[in-house]
This record gives structure tokens, C-alpha cells and sequence, in this order.
């Protein structure tokens, strides 16, 4: 799944390429899962100028003429990719049809979704200015383990399983540690890896693969990586498989 500094520069190259031009039409292909009818969807964006495209939490967003807004969330397979003609792109869902540049979003398992005018979100981006020491101090006021309550969009938009590894790695927080029990400096240390993991994700995903718009760049990650044995600082990286797999090492702290 692409997490927020996949996002991210997925949402600074779709710009680049598309911010300005006009969207001549779109088409839902079936298994395309969308809050509103087609024609209710191609009446409201179909001939409208996309003014920008961002991201939000784990969605892209792409805002349009006349205060209209689409979301975008890829889900766990879901992907965009430049098309020159429709049905290019094997399980296509969704195309967006631009003067000479189109994407198609697609995804094997349909779990894709698009949002038109969706509600604005009253929880924090992680990397807002409000995911501060003191909004993880009260957050951090739960019974529920560290990485658990990190990966929660009702607490905190942007962080996935991936991002949450390498975070705690840096932070030397067990993901296995109860929140309410990870002592004030910990939770200094783990304000600040949010910012400088997820900032510093972006940069090198940006300059390994600068024109991507789908997919996810992990070969760069230092703990939740499959092809590593050993932190940078030498402590040997486990795994723990369940509906997710967690990597950690034994330098980290558990707090219980």
C-alpha cells in the first residue's frame, strides 16, 4: 500500500503534469467503487479545469472548478498510471481523460474508491503543524499498543505499517509498548521521528523514482525491509507476522 511519502510525491508529479488543463471526460468501468451515480460524477467534473492535485492522510485529492473536489484513496493494491487511449491499463476502474495526458486507476481487487465532495477531515495530517509532543502526550492516553494506535485515521492521517516500523525504530520505541505507558522524553523523540521519517521518505522516493505516480518505493528503508539482517546501529531485525508484519529489533524499549 502506498503510505504518505509515496503520496506525497505521487501528489507533486500529477500536479506538475496536470494542474491547469481541462478534464474532456471520465469513465467508471464497473467494479469502480464511487459514493455517487456516474452521471452525477461526469456531470459535476466532466469539462471542469483541475486546479491542483494533493494529498490528505493516505487520499489524493483533486481539487477542480467550480469548489468541486474528488478523493482518492488507493487502498492496499490500487494504482494510477498514464494512459494514451481508454481501457489501456489492465483492471481499470476509473479514467481521467485530460488533453494529451490521461490517468487510469486501477486495482485487481476493486478496493479502490473515489469520493466526490467529501467531507473535510477533523483529524490531524501527521505531518501537520498539530502532530506536535503535545498532541501524541494526549493521544498517547490509551491502553492499545504504540504501532496500533499510530496506524488508527480516527487518531492520526498519513502513517501505514511500513512507516510506523521505521518511526518507532528511530524513536527506540518497542511497537509492542502500551501507549500510556511511554514516558515524556519518548514521546519528544517520537514527535519528532514522525516529522523527519516521513519528510526524509519523501526526498529519497522522490529522487530514486522522480516522475512516480503509482506503486511504492521501500528498498531504502533501514527496519521494515526483508532484505536487511541489521538495523544501522547493528541490533538484529526481527519480524513478527500476523494480519501485518511488524520489524523491530531489541535496541528499541518496551514500555508495559
Amino acid at each position: 500500500m502506498p503510505e504518505l511519502p509515496d503520496l506525497s510525491v505521487f501528489a507533486k508529479n500529477l500536479n506538475k503534469a496536470l494542474a491547469g488543463k481541462t478534464l474532456r471526460k471520465i469513465n467508471v468501468y464497473k467494479g469502480a467503487r464511487i459514493n455517487v451515480s456516474k452521471s452525477k460524477l461526469k456531470s459535476a467534473l466532466e469539462g471542469e479545469k483541475l486546479s491542483k492535485v494533493y494529498r490528505e492522510g493516505k487520499q489524493l485529492y483533486f481539487a477542480f472548478g467550480k469548489g468541486k473536489l474528488v478523493a482518492l484513496h488507493l487502498m492496499l493494491h490500487g494504482k494510477l498510471v498514464w494512459i494514451t487511449e481508454p481501457k489501456e491499463a489492465k483492471y481499470t476502474l476509473i479514467e481521467f481523460i485530460f488533453d494529451k495526458k490521461s490517468i487510469a486507476v486501477t486495482d485487481f481487487q476493486r478496493k479502490a474508491s473515489l469520493t466526490l465532495d467529501p467531507k473535510e477531515s477533523t483529524v490531524p495530517d501527521a505531518l501537520s503543524k498539530k502532530v506536535s509532543p503535545g498532541f501524541w502526550k494526549e493521544a498517547l492516553q490509551s491502553k492499545a499498543s504504540i504501532k496500533n494506535l499510530m496506524l488508527d485515521q480516527h487518531v492520526v492521517r498519513g502513517i501505514g505499517n511500513a512507516y510506523a516500523d521505521e518511526i518507532l525504530w528511530r524513536a527506540g520505541i518497542s511497537p509492542f509498548s502500551k501507549a500510556e505507558k511511554i514516558p515524556g522524553p519518548k514521546i519528544k523523540s517520537l514527535a519528532s521521528s514522525v516529522k523527519k521519517v516521513l519528510a526524509s521518505a519523501e526526498k529519497q522516493i522522490a529522487k530514486e523514482e522522480p516522475g512516480i505516480i503509482g506503486g511504492e518505493v521501500r528498498d531504502f528503508l533501514d527496519i521494515h525491509n526483508a532484505k536487511k539482517k541489521k538495523s544501522p546501529s547493528g541490533g538484529i531485525i526481527r519480524k513478527k507476522a500476523g494480519t501485518r508484519k511488524t520489524y523491530y529489533t531489541d535496541e528499541q524499549e518496551l514500555f508495559i
